[in-house]
């Protein structure tokens, strides 16, 4: 999504209600680089809450007293997701989409260190009650993103269970340079894989895990600009691309085996917000060896 259209579908949203936390109940560990939360944006709440419950059996809580177009999300009692509701007119050619949130201790720090590197203020350092302070910023190469320094913890290292979020990558026309501009933010560590045919792919590290990767953009790509894309962990990513269809979504990558022997997708919602699904075997790790 174009950063500007991102930026109006953001402010538009924020006064809907406060987002949830990340984590709950609260933890007393931080990982910066960490991808810690995500937020749909989409034009119909209720078409979100219906396709998401029937694909993953998300449940959904509106229950913030006088609010509105608000949903949180949740799997087996866990936080896994919001949901924000923005009308769109007939005319705008806005498209849903998920915002990524990546931990940093300190907001207004890294702000000023995006901003000096090339970024994009989209919506300036805030607090946000029970929450923490955040920010979104759209890198140099314009894919949109948000900074959060919770307040509450971040979620521990643990592996995701189907349903949850469980990877996320870049896809910018510049693989290289956005992965050194998120190196400078997050500190990570970057590893150069050994590229898939004809696409540089970078992981990116923190902790002794694998954080996110960086991957140039596909020649054949849906979307020509460079932007985030959020899997879900699934058990059989062919049976949930058919759910998806029947449940009103599309099928933007059919299912195919990626480096790690497991298949992976990319699919939409049926208001165009784009996801990935990723098969990940209990025993696979995404620990980065020393």
């Amino acid at each position: 999504m174009p950063r500007a259209l991102l930026a109006a579908l953001l402010c538009g949203a924020a006064s809907a209600a406060p987002p949830p936390p990340p984590v709950d109940p609260a933890s007393q560990e931080h990982h910066v680089g960490k991808v810690i939360f995500v937020e749909l944006v989409t034009p119909d709440l209720a078409a979100a809450k219906q396709f998401y419950a029937g694909l993953f059996g998300w449940s959904f809580s509106d229950s913030r007293p006088g609010t509105t177009g608000f949903a949180e999300a949740s799997l087996d009692g866990r936080p896994v997701a919001a949901l924000v509701q923005k009308k769109m007119r007939g005319d705008e050619k806005k498209q849903p989409a998920w915002l990524t949130f990546i931990a940093v201790r300190d907001v207004d720090a890294a702000q000023k260190t995006a901003l000096l590197h090339g970024a994009r203020l989209l919506s300036a350092a805030h607090d946000v009650a029970d929450r923490g302070r955040e920010a979104v910023l759209a890198d140099p190469q314009g894919a949109v993103f948000a900074v959060l320094a919770s307040s509450r913890g971040d979620p521990p290292d643990v592996l995701a269970a189907p349903g949850e979020w469980i990877w996320s990558s870049l896809f910018a026309g510049d693989a290289d340079a956005d992965a050194a501009f998120y190196q400078t933010l997050f500190d990570y560590e970057v590893f150069d894989l050994p590229a898939d045919g004809s696409t540089e792919h970078l992981i990116l590290a923190s902790d002794d895990y694998a954080r996110a990767s960086a991957n140039a953009m596909p020649a054949t790509a849906a979307h020509g600009h460079s932007h985030w894309l959020n899997y879900v962990r699934v058990d059989d990513a062919a049976q949930v691309t058919a759910r998806v269809v029947a449940l009103g979504g599309r099928v933007l990558v059919a299912p195919r085996v990626d480096r790690h022997g497991g298949r992976v997708a990319v699919v939409a919602d049926p208001q165009g917000a784009p996801f990935g699904l990723l098969e990940w075997s209990d025993a696979q790790t995404r620990q980065v060896a020393p």
